[in-house]
């Protein structure tokens, strides 16, 4: 079944407090198909801000990076697992058995895994600095680290997703932030690219942020979004 437009675009919830999600949750549950939940508002707000999404009817996308030894990751995802998420991240670069573990836990929920292969604040410059290679190449490997592992889902910028998509194959999926419409600011992200350019080069979910949420309609902006990512996935079919 083909994925509708509006399902695809995921809003961070880049907020401190729950009382302040739960209102961009209201706002946009009509216009964005999955909210996600970061760091900053789980420390805060912790399992709550999943129910939050839940019982808006959205679908939640908790995005915790998990990287640590196998038996840690593997009792967060469980736990992730029992709250419903529709996605999980975990690092990539946790290694092949962290990986293998969490996946076997997944396996046959409504959890969907996310590898994450290399940062979108990441340049080439930062990536050797911690003895990387160039974006491309470090993503590609530890896309190759993930699959092999079991693990189906991959998050990458948008200049790696047709790379990615080769790695992951047709039945995979690809969570790409760092998408940005056309004269939006760049933020802190340094791989970026439009809507409709992220989701030509493969993207299944785009991770829209500041574009909606610094707008003066959200909602005009989240709807501007959903018809350039129909758009595209028209051409693209």
């Amino acid at each position: 079944m083909t994925t509708p437009a509006r399902d695809r675009l995921v809003f961070p919830l880049d907020v401190k407090e729950l009382a302040e999600a739960r209102t961009w949750i209201d706002r946009l549950a009509a216009h964005v198909g999955v909210f996600k939940v970061g760091l900053e508002l789980f420390v805060s707000a912790g399992p709550d801000a999943v129910r939050a999404v839940h019982d808006r009817g959205a679908r939640c996308f908790l995005d915790l990076k998990l990287h640590d030894i196998p038996a840690t990751m593997a009792g967060a995802t469980e736990r992730a697992v029992a709250q419903g998420v529709a996605f999980l991240t975990v690092h990539a670069s946790a290694g092949p058995r962290a990986l293998r573990t969490v996946q076997d836990l997944a396996a046959g929920s409504r959890t969907q895994l996310l590898a994450v292969t290399v940062l979108t604040s990441f340049d080439a410059p930062e990536l050797a600095a911690i003895g990387l290679d160039a974006p491309a190449s470090a993503a590609a490997r530890l896309a190759h680290v993930a699959v092999e592992a079991g693990v189906r889902g991959l998050v990458c910028s948008p200049e790696e997703a047709s790379a990615l998509r080769t790695i992951v194959g047709p039945g995979g999926v690809l969570m790409v932030p760092g998408v940005r419409p056309s004269g939006a600011d760049r933020g802190d992200q340094r791989r970026v690219a439009t809507p409709s350019s992220a989701i030509g080069a493969g993207a299944d979910y785009l991770v829209v942020g500041r574009p909606i949420r610094e707008a003066a309609d959200p909602r005009a902006a989240a709807d501007a979004i959903v018809d350039e990512i129909a758009s595209a996935l028209e051409a693209r079919s």
